[in-house]
């Protein structure tokens, strides 16, 4: 026995000893359990998932196929319209082809005829003509120019038009769907206004509570418990605990800006880095300054890849999915996405329009609400 089991004997009665023994084993196999309950979890969502996915691909090759056949047909019916009109018109062709080659001929025969008779008169009679009738080789000439007219063969234009107005109907009525997330993202559209009473004394709040932006001048405010003094935030008058939510942020003109969620435990007080959006563990930001992307939670900073100017930032949070996603909200391009796991308090949204940024960022944050507020879903 070695020294730390003997120890352990000499303090505690061999009935304590076992019912502790048996304790942590139950504990351990409830562990074990759980293990196993979370692994099994965990198979069940990516077999879920890859499902989604092929349905989602399948769906769209269908989609794909149907347009590809469409267009194949919508193709060989204007291809066996112009075989049609160049067929036709290669006759007409031929025929002034065939007519042309008849006169040069004449041409020839009476050229030669004209250059002997100076010599022989008697040859003009024999080369020539019997009867040289003008009249109706110009008859003849009219006749073949009024059947070969080019604007006798034409296309269906008026075919032509509709089919141009039905595909333009339908690359309409494709573009309203998509993107797809567009219109899925809108429908977790939450309407909400920022808080004044958590605004720094730097930051003015429109009338509508619906935009921030920065002043160099220090506003006479109540120091409120809620209210940044250092860091220019302002945070959202509504939290959320569950569903999903989305909201698209206006940033055009900005030089400088971050925006985020935030748990409402965020340290508000004081030059702390944590008051930042996204230095600590109770906010997650998207940040942009100098031309350059980051994405901040914990005070771990990741670089994104990006040197666009974006004009709408859209944010999407997914209680379920444990999700917090930055999307270019013109198409729906993710930007950046953290895998929370799980949200322990309420979210608020949280923005920051940043300093005037030597007089280059004068513009306000704009939250572009919903036209109707939407319950959780």
């Amino acid at each position: 026995m070695s020294e730390f089991a003997e120890h352990t004997c000499n303090l505690f009665p061999q009935e304590t000893l076992e019912k502790h023994f048996a304790s942590l084993k139950k504990q351990r196999d409830a562990v074990k359990h759980r293990l196993k309950k979370l692994a099994a979890r965990q198979s069940e969502i990516t077999k879920k998932s890859t499902a989604i996915r092929e349905n989602v691909v399948g769906k769209y090759h269908e989609i794909q196929a149907v347009l590809e056949e469409d267009l194949r047909i919508t193709l060989s019916h204007l291809e066996m319209e112009e075989r049609a009109a160049v067929s036709a018109l290669d006759g007409l062709m031929e025929r002034n082809c065939a007519l042309i080659q008849e006169i040069e001929q004449d041409l020839a025969r009476l050229s030669f005829a004209l250059e002997q008779s100076d010599k022989e008169p008697d040859v003009m009679s024999f080369l020539s003509h019997p009867e040289l009738d003008d009249t109706e080789e110009a008859d003849r000439v009219l006749d073949v120019l009024n059947q070969s007219d080019p604007s006798s063969v034409s296309l269906d234009e008026a075919k032509a038009n509709h089919i141009l107005g039905l595909t333009n109907s339908l690359l309409l009525l494709v573009c309203s769907q998509t993107p797809l997330m567009k219109k899925l993202l809108k429908s977790y559209s939450s309407e909400v206004n920022l808080d004044p009473q958590t605004a720094h004394p730097k930051l003015i709040i429109s009338p509508k509570s619906n935009s921030v932006s920065y002043t160099d001048t220090w506003q006479t405010l109540p120091d409120l418990p809620g209210r940044f003094d250092a860091t220019l935030n302002v945070i959202s008058l509504q939290g959320f605990t569950f569903g999903r939510h989305y909201w698209e942020i206006d940033v055009t003109g900005k030089t400088y800006w971050e925006l985020g969620v935030t748990y409402p435990s965020i340290p508000r007080k004081g030059p702390s880095e944590d008051c930042w959006l996204g230095r600590g563990a109770e906010s997650w930001c998207m940040e942009f300054f100098d031309g350059d992307y980051t994405a901040w939670h914990g005070g771990v900073p990741h670089q994104l890849p990006f040197s666009k100017r974006f004009c709408r930032i859209g944010v999407l949070c997914s209680f379920p999915a444990g999700l917090l996603t930055f999307l270019e909200a013109d198409n729906m391009m993710p930007l950046f996405c953290f895998c929370a796991g799980t949200f322990s308090q309420c979210l608020h949204l949280a923005l920051c329009p940043g300093h005037d940024h030597n007089g280059t960022n004068s513009s306000p944050i704009v939250i572009c609400n919903a036209s109707s507020p939407t319950s959780d879903l």
